[in-house]
């Protein structure tokens, strides 16, 4: 998967995508990273990229030319997400989703926003972290790439990790033990020490399902609704 990431502040980049697992992925072009600087398509001699906003109020907006022209200069192919609090929240069916990706766009968000004819031309997909704001999109997008690149085939050493994480089959992971068995007292679950698979399969989806109805209703709701369906 190769990231085109438009952005004001390229030295952001790879940042803590550089390191572990993911940074040698990246090393080994398991995913690749192109990192441009919206401000070198200014034309003015400020490489000034925003202007005031028409209609007034506070703030700064991307302007739609300079925007234009980096996307002109690096988009080739695949969809465009602009990084803002006004997106679609982000989860782990969109990280699969983008894994499976050949390449895909990213604008950074910066200022009061980016010019919305701009948007409209390149049927820019707007995409967000959460319910609240940043200073940019580049924190947003390094997590994101985060959870989207440790799903690309090779990237981890164990596959079956992968699918018990939380989220992956639509509940919260279920609570993990290692030596000592006994620990200040406490003491690693009966159910773990048994070697009977079917017993600790049972044990663990149990764990999930009480800890997502306790901690995140809202997925357990869902969860449910899926079960149903089936």
């Amino acid at each position: 998967m190769k990231a085109n990431i438009l952005t004001l502040y390229p030295e952001m980049f790879p940042g803590c995508l550089g390191y572990s697992l993911i940074g040698k992925a990246l090393a080994e072009k398991k995913w690749d990273m192109v990192v441009t600087n919206i401000r070198d398509y200014s034309d003015n001699a400020y490489k000034s990229v925003d202007d005031t906003p028409f209609g007034g109020g506070a703030g700064m907006v991307m302007c739609a030319e300079v925007l234009d022209k980096a996307l002109t200069a690096v988009h080739h192919n695949g969809p465009i997400f602009y990084l803002s609090p006004r997106g679609k929240v982000f989860n782990q069916a969109m990280a699969a989703e983008w894994a499976k990706m050949d390449e895909i766009t990213f604008i950074c968000g910066r200022f009061e926003g980016v010019d919305q004819r701009v948007l409209d031309k390149w049927n820019v997909q707007e995409i967000s972290i959460g319910d609240y704001v940043l200073s940019g999109g580049e924190p947003a997008l390094i997590t994101m790439l985060d959870a989207t690149v440790r799903l690309i085939d090779g990237v981890l050493g164990n596959a079956e990790s992968i699918m018990e994480e939380s989220f992956s089959n639509g509940l919260l992971e279920y609570p993990q033990y290692t030596k000592p068995q006994n620990w200040q007292g406490r003491e690693v679950p009966e159910v773990l020490l048994s070697g009977h698979h079917e017993k600790i399969r049972a044990w663990r989806l149990n764990e999930s399902e009480q800890l997502t109805k306790t901690r995140r209703p809202d997925l357990y709701e869902k969860y449910l609704a899926t079960k149903k369906g089936n």
